[in-house]
């Protein structure tokens, strides 16, 4: 009986110390695989080990708006194309799910391959947020809020485009633009923030404030975007 009760413990043990093993090599291999940015999109399951899997959470919901600036000085709205929009998860467009940009100028340059409009200038996708405490029915901020549901969204220019769809000018998202004021306003972090610069030379300026007013505000070229024309006839 001391014999079978002794094996079965050892094999209990072996399983639990292989568990452990795997458990550990595969939380060290997330966490090697985001240091580095190895693999890290390999495959589905890297989202499951990957040390940022919940990181990136924000109090701010994102809308995504992708605008061509025509020769006269028109704006036409890209997203959603003509043709309708297509909607993967829930009743959000895929153009809201690309948070970092990469498939924006695509999207741009086919809507305005399959239509017909005057010739492009430059492209604009610009970040619309705003608080996600603004989300709440009605009923519900009469509930937790004593002050009126006054609405309001910043609009934030992210990348500028070639008509072709070649990124021409690549910006900060808007929390890290934010963050950016934040330390130049203050003398204590930017003091700070030039005595810990590395030795190799990374160029993380803010976009020069005198383009921004070349181009317009992106809140005014939100809302005088129209949407383009049926798409070109075969």
């Amino acid at each position: 009986m001391k014999t079978i009760f002794t094996n079965w413990f050892t094999k209990k043990h072996k399983l639990a110390c292989c568990t452990i093993v795997v458990y550990l090599g595969t939380l060290f291999y997330g966490i090697f695989a985001h240091a580095i940015s190895f693999n890290v999109n390999a495959h589905p399951a890297m989202y499951f080990i990957v040390w940022d899997m919940f990181c990136g959470w924000s109090s701010y919901s994102q809308r995504t708006h992708v605008i061509a600036e025509g020769e006269s000085g028109k704006y036409y709205e890209l997203t959603p194309g003509p043709w309708g929009d297509f909607h993967p998860y829930g009743d959000l467009g895929r153009e809201h799910y690309d948070y970092y940009g990469y498939h924006m100028g695509k999207l741009a340059a086919n809507c305005l391959k399959q239509t017909k409009h005057e010739p492009i200038t430059r492209i604009f996708c610009i970040e619309e947020l705003w608080n996600k405490k603004y989300n709440l029915p009605d009923h519900i901020w009469k509930m937790r809020h004593d002050e009126p549901k006054d609405f309001y969204s910043y609009y934030h220019i992210r990348t500028i485009y070639a008509p072709d769809g070649t990124a021409i000018d690549v910006r900060p998202n808007w929390s890290s633009y934010q963050s950016g004021i934040m330390i130049n306003d203050n003398p204590r972090l930017a003091r700070e923030s030039r005595n810990s610069q590395p030795y190799f030379a990374i160029n993380l300026q803010q976009p020069d404030s005198s383009s921004s007013q070349q181009i317009g505000s992106p809140a005014s070229i939100s809302q005088e975007a129209v949407h383009l024309g049926g798409p070109v006839a075969n």
